[in-house]
């Protein structure tokens, strides 16, 4: 054996084992305090720092990670709260609504402006303005299989259909109705990943559910 590499091995062995003997044992630098302005560590900018200054500077760090982290939590606490504000207020007044003219306008306004999407577009499967039946089994065999709700991108084709001229880069469909038998809620986002399979549907779900209590009111069979 090489004993070179023996010596190295020796002396990976032993600074593993003092190591582990201080990772057991926190309170040595508390009963040996003379040791640690004795210490002088490697570093990348500084040259040599001390053991305390290193930790120091590590502290620091975590403090501004942890800073950065708060800010970011509160920032999105307060996008949500906003959001939960929209959808409280849309969902009151479309419960106002006696027509689905009147339940179109709201749905325009509030989504367009406040949440500031795109586009919306509601396309109820029957009554005067009835999304052709080819039409409606095209989405519902190709969007709904599974669910009640889509979200991401459609083909070209299938945004014509929905939003015709309108912009619709990433699109969230709602069927309403508790068979999906009322209508589709279009909604379209400029950004490609707004609307992503992995967002939260809480909100939009209620929705939906508002949206399968009223139209049977207003639409004419």
């Amino acid at each position: 054996m090489d004993t070179t590499t023996a010596y190295e091995s020796d002396n990976l062995l032993d600074a593993e084992q003092v190591a582990a003997y201080l990772l057991e044992n926190p309170e040595f630098f508390t009963q040996f305090p003379q040791i640690i302005e004795k210490i002088s560590i490697p570093h990348s900018h500084k040259g040599s720092v001390s053991l305390v200054e290193l930790q120091s500077e590590q502290l620091r760090k975590k403090v501004r990670s942890l800073s950065h982290k708060l800010n970011q939590l509160i920032s999105i606490a307060k996008q949500n709260e906003a959001i939960y504000r929209v959808y409280a207020d849309l969902n009151l007044r479309i419960l106002k609504c006696t027509n689905l003219d009147d339940l179109k306008f709201v749905l325009e306004e509030v989504i367009q402006e406040n949440l500031q999407l795109a586009s919306v577009t509601l396309k109820p499967f029957k009554g005067a303005h009835a999304l052709p039946e080819i039409q409606r089994r095209l989405f519902i065999e190709k969007r709904f299989k599974r669910h009640k709700l889509f979200f991401g991108r459609l083909s070209e084709h299938e945004r014509k259909l929905l939003f015709a001229d309108q912009e619709a880069n990433s699109v969230a469909l709602l069927l309403i109705g508790d068979l999906g038998e009322l209508g589709i809620l279009a909604i379209g986002s400029k950004d490609p990943g707004h609307f992503n399979p992995d967002m939260d549907t809480l909100l939009i779900t209620q929705l939906q559910q508002f949206l399968g209590i009223l139209l049977p009111k207003m639409l004419t069979y």
